[in-house]
This record gives C-alpha cells, structure tokens and sequence, in this order.
C-alpha cells in the first residue's frame, strides 16, 4: 500500500481570494515503511505572502522569487501522487489550495488523480477529544521529536506526521509488522501461527467495570456526546 504524507505553505489562508502555495511537502510510505523516496518544492506564488503567515513558515518572498511557478512543477507532483493515499493534517486546507492551482490550470481537481484522502487531524480529534490536536501537540503526545520545528516548513511538518501517523495507526498494524521483520533460519520470514494457541477470557469484575464505564462517560462528555461506542449502542 503506497502513501504520501503531504503538507504545503502558503501566503496566506484563503485560495479563493487569492493565497498561493509556496512550498509542498510529500513523504512516502510504502507498507507503512518511510521508503526516502520525498518529494520537496519551494514554488514562486506570483505574490507576496501575508505578514502573519511570514511569521508561521518564514520564507521570504524574496527568496521566492527565482523559484519554479506551480505550472512547472504540476506534472512531476500529479505523477507522484497518482493513486495513492495521501495523508494531510487539515485535509480540506490543503486540497482547496493545490485544486485552486490545477484550476488555474485547466486541469481536473487534484481529488480525481488520488486515492484516498485521509484527514490525519480528524482522526486525532476521534482519538483525542477535548485535547489539542496540532501537530506539535501531537508530537509531544506520542513521543515525536519536534525539537527542529522552530518555524512550519512543509517537508519537515510531512516528515513529522508521518511519525504521528504510524503512532497514532500502530495498534495491531505493528504486532504484524514486527513478526513479519523478524527472520527465521537461512534469512526466511519465519510465520507465527497463532491458531495454537488458547488464549484464557479474563473477564473485568465490578469495580474494573465500574472505573471503565467513568472514563468512558468522561470522554463522552468530553466530546460533547460525539464518542463513536455510544453512537454503535443506540444504532
């Protein structure tokens, strides 16, 4: 399974009145694997970026100016991203801005040449309810080392959640990955298989049940009633 880990910068907050991208950064996953195969472009946006973004990513529109337009790089970008499934915390910001760009032009909306779009700050919200969900957040949360993040930069925000991604994803992903990498005699994947084994049912007595059911109504309550075990009991 291929996937791209992507982030952009802008001059500012809105495509539809104007903002451009100036910088996109995409990081494959193979089989959840960082491959090092990336993709990286500073991008002239035929404009100057606004003060308070200047402030958030620090690329000067200076520097900018000798850099490729987005037409000179959309055919490379659009041949990387086929069908696979992109990863973007923030989904809908980013992929207004690069369908703004193919508009421009006169090519079909960036959507209709990937494969899935998944929305990384979505799934941290589900995770996390009533919790900062940044990517600095993120990072401090799950153990990510965010400590070159001074300012945003979309190759080095890409390459951060691409670590939040596989943590936040790990569950029963990793167990299989790991007895997957482990090699047996003559360097052969040795395979586990785990029908031999019986595994006894403990069940939770009172007072276990009791302390789980209080998180859970925390959490609920937390998410102002958005948790998805209660919307499957009334379902």
């Amino acid at each position: 399974m291929r996937q791209i880990v992507l982030d952009t910068e802008t001059t500012g907050l809105s495509a539809e009145n104007g903002d451009r991208i100036i910088e996109i950064g995409c990081v494959e996953l193979l089989n959840r694997k960082l491959t090092g195969n990336n993709l990286h472009y500073y991008i002239n946006p035929e404009r100057d970026s606004h003060e308070d973004a200047l402030k958030v990513h620090g690329i000067s529109n200076e520097f900018l100016r000798d850099k490729p337009k987005f037409a000179a790089i959309a055919d490379q970008l659009l041949d990387y991203l086929r069908g696979a499934e992109v990863i973007i915390h923030n989904a809908p910001f980013d992929i207004s801005f690069l369908n703004k760009e193919m508009e421009r032009l006169g090519h079909p909306a960036i959507t209709t040449i990937l494969g899935p779009v998944t929305d990384s700050l979505v799934m941290a919200k589900e995770m996390f309810p009533g919790k900062r969900n940044g990517l600095d957040a993120l990072c401090d949360r799950l153990g990510v080392d965010n400590s070159g993040r001074t300012l945003h930069g979309a190759l080095l925000d890409a390459e951060l959640l691409a670590d939040v991604y596989i943590n936040m994803t790990r569950g029963q992903d990793a167990l299989l990955m790991d007895l997957g990498d482990a090699p047996g005699e003559g360097g052969q994947v040795e395979t586990l298989d785990l029908s031999r084994f019986e595994l006894p049912v403990l069940l939770a007595n009172e007072q276990e049940s009791q302390a789980h059911e209080g998180v859970l109504n925390d959490l609920d309550k937390a998410s102002k009633g958005k948790t998805v075990w209660r919307k499957l009991q009334t379902a």
